[in-house]
C-alpha cells in the first residue's frame, strides 16, 4: 500500500527534482539530459568477476544520475521510475545490438524478451516500500513494447539465503557475500526456456550481483511441460508454475507482496532443488550458457566506462 499512497502523492503533491531539487518537477530539463543524453556503453568493472555477462549501462553513476538513482530507491520518488526504465530500455537495445553483432543468443533470436530483475532482499524492500529495480524493469518494458520490442518482466530469481549489506564491502567480499545466494523460483525455469533473457539492475559496482543472477539462470534446469494427468506424471513440474511472476504490462508495485522476485522463502529448496545447479528426475536440458544473452543497468561507476578491452 505504501507505494500506492506515494503514486498519488507525487501527483497532487509539488515534487522537486530528485537529481537538483529544482521545485515543481519530478526531473528537471538538464537532469533528465544526464540521464538520458549519453549515448549507453559497455562497462567492466575492475575486478570483473567470473561469469559477469556482457554489462552495458545507460548513465555514469555520477552527479545527478546518482542522485536521481537514490532519490528513486531511498526517497521513494516513484515519479522517476519513467525516465529511468527509458534509461534502461537503451542499454537493453544497446547490449542487444552487440549481442547479434557477435553471435550471442542467436539460437534464441526469435524466442521473447524477458528483463529479468536483480531482487532485493525482502527486508529491503519492506523498508523501502517497493523494489526499485523491478520497478525501472517494468518502466523499461513498457517503454521497449512502445517502441515495437516485444517485452515482458519475469521476475523469477530469488534471495535463498540471507545475505550481509553490500555498501562497505570491496568486490572479493561482494562476490563471497552473494555466491550461492540467488535462485530461480519453481516453476520459473519452464518460463525462462527459449527467451532471451537479459539481467537488470539499476546500478552495477563490482558486478558481483549480475554475476551471481547469471550463474543462478544458467544453472536451473529445464523443465518439462506439465502432464497431461494433471501434474501426478514422472515430470516434477511445480505446482507453483502458474503463480510465477511475469509481468506483461503492469507497471506499479501493487503486486509486491505475491512476486517470485522479492522473497526469500523457500526459493530453491523444493520441487527437486530448483537453482542448485543438480539435474532433477525427468528433466531434460539445462537452460544453458546461452539463456543470458547480455545485462543491463541504469548506471556504472565512471571508470567502469573508461575499460575498453577486446
Amino acid at each position: 500500500m505504501r507505494g500506492w499512497w506515494q503514486d498519488l502523492a507525487d501527483l497532487v503533491l509539488p515534487a522537486e527534482c530528485g537529481g537538483c531539487g529544482m521545485p515543481r518537477t519530478a526531473l528537471c530539463p538538464e537532469c533528465r539530459a544526464a540521464l538520458d543524453g549519453a549515448v549507453p556503453s559497455r562497462v567492466r568493472p575492475v575486478p570483473e568477476p567470473p561469469g559477469l555477462p556482457v554489462v552495458h549501462a545507460a548513465a555514469r553513476y555520477a552527479d545527478e544520475v546518482r542522485a536521481v538513482l537514490l532519490a528513486h530507491k531511498e526517497r521513494g520518488a516513484l515519479a522517476l521510475a519513467a525516465p529511468l526504465g527509458a534509461a534502461l530500455a537503451e542499454a537493453v537495445r544497446a547490449g542487444l545490438r552487440e549481442a547479434r553483432r557477435n553471435g550471442r543468443g542467436t539460437a534464441r533470436r526469435d524466442g521473447p524478451l524477458l528483463l529479468v530483475p536483480v531482487p532485493s532482499a525482502r527486508a529491503a524492500v519492506r523498508a523501502r516500500g517497493h523494489d526499485p529495480a523491478r520497478r525501472i524493469a517494468l518502466a523499461a518494458a513498457g517503454e521497449l513494447r512502445r517502441t515495437g520490442t516485444p517485452a515482458r518482466v519475469l521476475a523469477v530469481l530469488r534471495q535463498r539465503r540471507a545475505v550481509a549489506d553490500q555498501s562497505g564491502l570491496d568486490a572479493r567480499q561482494r562476490l563471497d557475500n552473494l555466491a550461492g545466494a540467488l535462485a530461480v523460483a519453481p516453476g520459473g525455469a519452464r518460463l525462462l526456456r527459449g527467451g532471451q533473457v537479459v539481467l537488470v539492475d539499476d546500478l552495477m559496482t563490482t558486478g558481483a550481483s549480475l554475476a551471481e543472477a547469471a550463474r543462478a539462470v544458467r544453472a536451473v534446469p529445464e523443465w518439462q511441460e506439465p502432464p497431461a494427468n494433471g501434474g501426478r506424471g514422472r515430470g516434477p513440474v511445480s505446482q507453483t508454475a502458474g503463480r510465477t511472476a511475469v509481468y506483461p504490462a503492469a507497471t506499479r508495485e501493487g503486486r509486491k507482496g505475491r512476486t517470485a522476485g522479492t522473497g526469500n522463502e523457500g526459493a530453491g529448496t523444493g520441487d527437486g532443488g530448483v537453482g542448485r545447479g543438480r539435474r532433477a528426475p525427468g528433466t531434460t536440458e539445462a537452460v544453458g550458457a546461452d539463456a543470458v544473452v547480455c545485462a543491463a543497468v541504469v548506471g556504472a561507476p565512471p571508470d567502469s566506462f573508461e575499460i575498453n578491452r577486446n
